[in-house]
């Protein structure tokens, strides 16, 4: 259900320009500071996003000024780490060593596992408050108390809560839950982030297919930056676009650890296309459920291909494959065995905070989630057919449907 169709009052809203001055102008005045960064890295992913909330988004009145906040969030902190990086050079001496990636496709189970991982102390994720606020360095001794982390709540609860508050039952969100870094790639402008929120099919398809070297170039000093004063032993990270830039992140991180999640693609498109479909709803009263459902499906058999040709590529030696089904199964026994595969040590005590984690966060305590294919104008046949290949290459069973 949109806003308007709940007779939201826009009458006191006000004008917003959506344009590249106006945001540019608006994080300057907000920061006190002028320099955004090598303008390679960002620029180019800034234009074309905005140009596709003004000529695609379709956005309502609400939708411009929700739209206008997020770019400008990123903007701004990418004036502020900019600026910290340059006055503390040393942070990009930190190491970051054998990172662990858990890649998949949206739906397949990674969520919980990065919020398992999480759990681990040795562990280090990257938090929804510190990703959406990233300046200053967060730091050990203060990382729990942070006045961000209120920030951030507050964030969350005057924008998707309070205008979907039926997305939770989808994707739950959370200033003290692991982010994925959808958020860090929003940095240089080149994320799926975006598209998830608003209806900007050409920028999707512009991240898709744009060198990902200097995004993940990127995405290694913001590492170092989240590090420099709260370190770990090692990253556990997520994210379901990094199939856009596989190459790129074995060349950055030449001893990351993956593990790669997978489910029947069935399942995961109807979720996915209702998730999209919500988030979007959001910003703008005209969201088209086929049209979504044929922009996602297509989207996701190209990343889906993309996997495939990574591992039939051997670029990627020491990768974990989970199944949704053996996770469902037994979720703290499918974290050992992963343990196991990494030669990473698991304590009883991090064994028991993972056991209190499922049982204080039982799945559906925000709701149900209900979808079907059809509703995004997909046939079911014609999709089993679509994504055969991936089910055959990976041995994925279908879950019915």
């Amino acid at each position: 259900m949109t806003t308007e169709q709940e007779g939201f009052d826009y009458s006191n809203l006000p004008d917003v320009e959506l344009t590249e001055a106006a945001v540019l102008a608006a994080a300057r005045e907000k920061t006190g500071l002028s320099d955004f960064g090598d303008e390679a890295d960002w620029k180019e992913g800034f234009t074309l996003l905005l140009k596709g909330l003004n000529e695609e988004a379709r956005l309502s009145k609400i939708g411009r000024i929700v739209a206008f906040g997020e770019v400008l969030r990123h903007l701004e902190n990418r004036l502020r780490v900019t600026d910290d990086i340059k006055r503390n050079p040393e942070i990009l001496q930190v190491k970051i060593e054998k990172p662990v990636f858990l890649m998949g496709l949206p739906r397949t189970g990674s969520t919980i596992l990065h919020d398992l991982m999480a759990q681990d102390p040795d562990n280090r994720v990257p938090m929804t408050w510190e990703c959406n606020y990233m300046s200053p360095p967060p730091e050990a001794a203060t990382y729990d108390t942070d006045p961000r982390i209120a920030d951030c709540v507050a964030h969350l609860e005057r924008t998707a809560a309070a205008l979907i508050p039926e997305f939770q039952a989808i994707h739950e969100m959370g200033a003290l839950l692991a982010q994925e870094c959808l958020m860090l790639n929003a940095f240089d402008f080149k994320s799926q982030i975006f598209s998830n929120q608003f209806w900007v099919p050409t920028y999707q398809r512009w991240v898709e297919s744009v060198d990902n070297l200097s995004v993940y170039r990127t995405h290694k000093r913001q590492l170092q930056y989240m590090q420099w004063k709260n370190p770990r032993a090692r990253w556990v990270l997520k994210s379901t676009s990094y199939f856009w830039g596989l190459d790129a992140i074995m060349a950055v991180y030449p001893d990351a650890q993956i593990v790669m999640t997978h489910r029947d693609p069935i399942k995961l498109i109807a979720s996915h296309c209702s998730l999209i479909s919500m988030a979007c709803s959001m910003g703008s009263d005209l969201i088209d459920k086929k049209e979504v459902g044929e922009f996602w499906s297509v989207t996701w058999e190209k990343a889906m291909k993309k996997f495939v040709e990574f591992r039939q590529s051997g670029k990627a030696e020491n990768v974990f494959d989970m199944h949704f089904a053996e996770l469902v199964k037994d979720q703290v026994g499918m974290v050992k065995r992963i343990y196991a595969h990494f030669g990473l040590p698991l304590t009883a005590a991090t064994e028991q905070k993972m056991r209190a984690f499922i049982a204080n966060n039982p799945k559906e305590r925000h709701g149900t989630h209900r979808y079907t294919l059809e509703q995004f104008g997909l046939d079911p046949a014609q999709e089993r057919e679509r994504y055969r290949f991936y089910q055959d290459y990976f041995h994925v069973a279908s879950e019915g449907q």
